[in-house]
């Protein structure tokens, strides 16, 4: 079976996308799996090495560009896919598998484009009766089995195993000039979605200085973003604290992560790629819920305070408050990284 599948337009969804990628090799040895997905996600295909082939989708999320995804489709007839996977909801990402003219398509229905699937499936609601109905991994995965099953839910969650490159890692510490003489912990304290899901800065700041204190060293990990709080974090020349925001890129991440001893980071495309990579991650949830994405290994930690207002799944707080996040201690985080084990449920 020849697959084109189309990748979601999010760090974290394309990690949790592997678990269907994972599944389709296991169902079928010799599945060929190709995934079209926005440019800033190749690299992270690039480290599954269930994927055959990477296809860039070069154009600004949101934009929805009908000539450039017609042809993009076009071009890639003669490549005779079997069947297309739209993992997306949107309009614009179904155009690609309906122009490439593959036989079977499969996604969610919605947003006037179930004329072009073929097998058109309902999604679950996220939240019933004030609790979670639904994974964002096990939607992924349901498009890579049939109805029946993805209804009874007969399949296996395999959790997402990003490949370390260990050449760029020897040449990451080199260029930077880092030790591994003190224990490493990654602060990652950006959320591409919004503030609900963002630790305070200062308190970021405050859980730095005592790792350092207890004798860690501290990468503070992100895009160029993330640089203004990153500086509050590790401002310069502040011994065993490294500010990385912006110096690095989405790959190189994968193989810092994988040298450190935990990743302290909020529900966010990081925390998926920390999990990936198998070390210990404490993710700390405001305005979302681990019960829908949680970090898919079982080296964590999950910070999550379950308050009556949340999770509201809001970019910025309704009420204003922010107590989802403001309310979690800075020893509560210090205590889940130097002692997991006596980590607070």
């Amino acid at each position: 079976m020849k697959y084109l599948v189309v990748g979601p337009a999010w760090v974290g969804d394309m990690v949790m996308a592997q678990s269907l990628f994972k599944h389709l090799k296991n169902s079928d040895a010799e599945a060929v799996i190709d995934v079209v997905a926005p440019t800033f996600s190749l690299p992270i295909l690039a480290r599954m090495p269930e994927v055959n082939d990477t296809i860039d989708l070069p154009f600004g999320h949101g934009e929805f560009a009908f000539g450039g995804r017609r042809a993009l489709g076009k071009s890639l007839r003669d490549r005779k896919y079997d069947k297309g996977i739209v993992l997306p909801r949107s309009f614009k990402s179904a155009l690609v598998p309906y122009f490439a003219d593959i036989p079977e398509r499969v996604g969610f229905g919605g947003e006037l484009r179930n004329w072009m699937l073929t097998d058109v499936r309902k999604r679950k609601p996220t939240v019933v009766d004030g609790k979670i109905n639904d994974m964002t991994v096990k939607r992924f995965l349901s498009m890579g089995v049939s109805a029946q099953e993805a209804a009874e839910e007969s399949y296996e969650i395999e959790p997402p195993a990003l490949e370390i490159d260990t050449a760029n890692r020897f040449d990451l510490m080199n260029r930077f000039e880092l030790s591994s003489d003190r224990p490493i912990v990654c602060i990652c304290p950006g959320a591409e979605y919004g503030p609900a899901k963002q630790w305070p800065v200062d308190y970021h700041a405050e859980l730095a200085l005592k790792l350092v204190e207890k004798g860690y060293q501290v990468w503070v990990i992100g895009s160029p973003k993330e640089n203004d709080a990153a500086e509050q974090i590790a401002p310069e020349g502040m011994p065993h604290l490294y500010n990385f925001c912006g110096k690095t890129k989405l790959a190189d991440t994968i193989d810092l992560f994988s040298m450190a001893d935990a990743v302290v980071t909020h529900d966010s495309g990081l925390m998926h790629v920390a999990a990936a990579t198998g070390v210990y991650t404490v993710a700390i949830y405001g305005s979302s819920s681990p019960d829908f994405t949680p970090p898919l290994s079982e080296n964590n930690e999950i910070i999550c305070l379950g308050l009556e207002c949340s999770p509201c799944f809001e970019k910025t707080c309704p009420l204003g408050h922010y107590n989802c996040l403001k309310q979690i201690s800075v020893e509560r985080v210090f205590d889940a990284v130097t002692n997991p084990a006596g980590a607070d449920a």
